[in-house]
């Protein structure tokens, strides 16, 4: 397997590249619209043709290049099925993995940082990383008060889908503001201040209530444009150029 993990500094979006050598296939999960010419030059740099990108929801802070990855290179565009955007080619659910050559991408159906929210689990070589949008944040946890967000849903999501996993599984996030890579399933059932293995249902309810986060500066563009995979006028990224700044999803502006 070939793997990069790959930064976009404005949204502090975290965009991964997997590989498989045998087929030469790539897949993106959450591909970001700015960072499409390198994302392309290092898929080719690396000898493969882009065959997937796929999503874990529809973001709020930044436009996926989904779809205009597809117009460029013939991918599939891959979303979870839920979602139900007739500009997807697949629809992703538990019981519908996607798969890369020898990669099979397992879906955990997680809501509540949206309501159509999903992680996805990778067990390769004995080695299992997930892949946990804006569910799970190292540290931290997406925000949960617009796109159908719910705060006990996500408690159960994290403690019942991801902290279920085994302790050593690689837990890499959608963002980090702080510049962190990864983490592990031990380590946030240990000390994420949010969500760790001490902290019940009411206190983290209390917790969320209680961020006082401003309301998301780019959720009305990125947003309309997210449902139709990316396909959006120039003039849409642009706009989120000139309302600049972070609108992070997990932590106060």
């Amino acid at each position: 397997m070939i793997f990069r993990q790959l930064f976009e500094p404005e949204s502090s979006t975290y965009t991964y590249l997997f590989g498989w050598q045998d087929t030469g296939e790539a897949l993106l999960l959450d591909p970001v619209v700015e960072t499409i010419e390198r994302d392309l030059q290092t898929i080719n740099e690396l000898g493969l043709r882009l065959a997937y990108t796929l999503d874990t929801h529809i973001h709020a802070d930044h436009i996926s290049s989904a779809c205009r990855l597809r117009a460029l290179t013939d991918c599939k565009v891959a979303y979870p099925a839920q979602d139900d955007l007739p500009c997807a080619d697949i629809g992703v659910t538990e019981d519908r993995p996607l798969n890369l050559g020898g990669l099979n991408f397992r879906p955990l159906f997680t809501p509540g940082h949206t309501d159509t929210h999903h992680c996805y689990l990778l067990d390769q070589g004995g080695q299992q990383r997930v892949f946990t949008g804006d569910a799970l944040l190292i540290d931290g946890c997406g925000r949960t008060d617009f796109q159908n967000g719910d705060t006990a849903a996500l408690y159960r999501s994290v403690h019942d889908k991801i902290f279920t996993l085994p302790p050593d599984t690689l837990v890499y996030p959608a963002h980090d503001y702080q510049h962190r890579h990864v983490s592990t399933v031990a380590q946030e059932r240990e000390r994420n201040p949010r969500l760790n293995d001490a902290i019940r249902l009411e206190e983290f309810e209390d917790i969320m209530t209680n961020l006082d986060l401003a309301y998301p500066k780019k959720i009305d563009v990125a947003v309309p444009a997210n449902r139709k995979c990316g396909d959006c006028p120039e003039d849409a990224v642009e706009q989120l150029h000139r309302i600049g700044g972070k609108s992070p999803q997990g932590w106060p502006s």
